[in-house]
């Protein structure tokens, strides 16, 4: 099927069109005929190359005369800023301004949408189940928060009639989506700016829930407190079908074992009294967890189990999330997103799991001051899960500096925890302290959400040298 474009969609400038979710929302509107055009701040990046490839103009830098004539919206995201001058621009000319959710939201009409959310694993989740779906040949539309294989992979306008999307809770607009089956991973209290307590987060979730369309269903994560909070809150809900999935014994999709296999896993699960067994092809227990969830959304529509599962075994990453970025020296160097105190856990000991013997050395960036001023002291505890860390300064994204807040907070609570530590307020000095650092046999892991991610080829080049 091919959905046609929505209302005033046919001619979209996106402020910002390289950004994950963004570039995504652009490359399906671009795949369905669509006239796209957008700006961002680096407009020679690997996203802009893609977005061309499909035919995008995409804009470097910003600027009022880089909205063309003819321009029926301007998409924008949460990061834009008022002042932004093609903002500006539009409002002088009555351009409607549309925000990425509504354009979200519009293009997953008439379909069957899943939408992933919750705090840590949306994007696996979601990539899980782009990928698993399509080897079955139901060929979905999708719209992840990260990358698959290749720069551009994010999104896919399917001739399937599943679409499945990352829903960000982080400024509410996950309220925009009317899903058939929504998964919600956990609910913690994150995104300082916008929620003030764990009550705000709640309450956020239980109106996600209820924009789930009468008969959906709401896949939820049985062993997580937050998670199972909004399962309590909406159980009253008599045309929604709650599946609780988890290790414990009264989860409806139950986790008997997860078995570790090098960088893999093979996961156990009884449903409806049948056991069934399949390998997910990233290390630790929380991705089984995600390959999980995802596995009963798919069954939610319809999809056999024991299909679904087999198919879970195609996925094999996503960008950013324990990416292998190469090997040099005998020392692995691998690529981690994580930034939230339970995400890093996480993925620290999911690496430790698979490591044996061998030693962790972690490069963190902090991601927000206003997530470090909360999270500071549990981003510095999970840093003692390895060998030895480098902390670098805040990477600020949209925020601007908070008196008081960087990374010494972190560094301080590391060292209580007794973690081996050390500042690097020198980025460009990390891949030479690395190597002084490093030993055949080491994994290194480069961890954060802001631009942490480069220093993985030059710390590789580095040790090759």
């Amino acid at each position: 099927m091919k959905p046609g474009l929505p209302t005033a969609m046919e001619r979209p400038h996106f402020i910002g069109i390289g950004g994950a979710g963004m570039s995504g929302i652009a490359k399906i509107l671009a795949q369905r005929g669509a006239r796209v055009a957008g700006s961002d701040a680096r407009g020679d990046s690997e996203t802009a190359d893609a977005l061309r490839a499909h035919g995008v103009t995409v804009h470097g830098g910003h600027a009022a005369d880089h909205l063309a004539d003819g321009t029926t919206c301007v998409v924008v995201s949460s990061a834009i800023r008022a002042d932004n001058p093609e903002l500006a621009r539009a409002a002088e000319l009555g351009i409607p301004v549309v925000h990425r959710s509504d354009a979200l939201a519009a293009l997953m009409d008439g379909l069957r949408p899943i939408a992933v959310a919750g705090t840590h694993g949306k994007t696996t989740t979601t990539s899980m189940l782009a990928v698993s779906l399509s080897a079955l040949g139901l060929d979905p539309s999708y719209a992840i928060g990260g990358d698959l294989d290749a720069p551009g992979s994010n999104a896919h306008h399917g001739e399937g009639d599943i679409f499945v999307a990352e829903a960000d809770e982080s400024d509410r607009t996950f309220h925009k989506y009317a899903p058939q089956v929504a998964i919600i991973l956990n609910a913690e209290l994150d995104h300082h700016a916008n929620y003030a307590s764990i009550e705000e987060i709640y309450e956020s979730f239980e109106t996600f829930v209820g924009k789930v369309v009468p008969g959906g269903t709401l896949v939820v994560a049985h062993g997580q407190e937050g998670a199972a909070e909004i399962a309590r809150r909406v159980a009253g809900r008599e045309d929604l079908s709650v599946v609780t999935y988890g290790e414990e014994e009264d989860a409806g999709l139950r986790i008997t074992k997860i078995t570790p296999r090098g960088l893999a896993s093979e996961v156990t699960v009884v449903l409806d009294g049948r056991m069934l067994t399949f390998t997910v092809s990233v290390p630790g227990r929380h991705y089984a967890h995600n390959a999980v969830a995802a596995l009963a959304a798919g069954v939610a529509l319809g999809i056999p189990a024991h299909n679904l599962a087999s198919a879970l075994g195609k996925y094999t990453g996503v960008k950013r999330r324990l990416q292998l970025k190469g090997e040099a020296a005998g020392v692995q160097v691998i690529d981690s997103y994580a930034h939230h105190p339970t995400e890093m856990t996480a993925d620290l000991e999911a690496i430790r799991g698979a490591a044996g013997d061998s030693r962790i050395l972690v490069v963190f960036q902090p991601h927000l001051f206003s997530r470090t001023q909360e999270l500071g002291k549990e981003m510095g505890q999970a840093l003692a899960l390895a060998d030895a860390s480098v902390v670098l300064d805040i990477y600020p994204a949209r925020e601007d500096p908070v008196p008081g807040v960087t990374s010494e907070i972190i560094i301080a609570a590391a060292r209580a925890a007794g973690a081996d530590v050390s500042a690097e307020h020198d980025k460009t000095a990390v891949a030479d302290v690395i190597a002084g650092m490093a030993k055949p046999g080491d994994l290194v892991l480069t961890m954060g959400a802001g631009d942490v991610t480069d220093l993985g080829p030059a710390i590789l080049a580095r040790l090759s040298n």
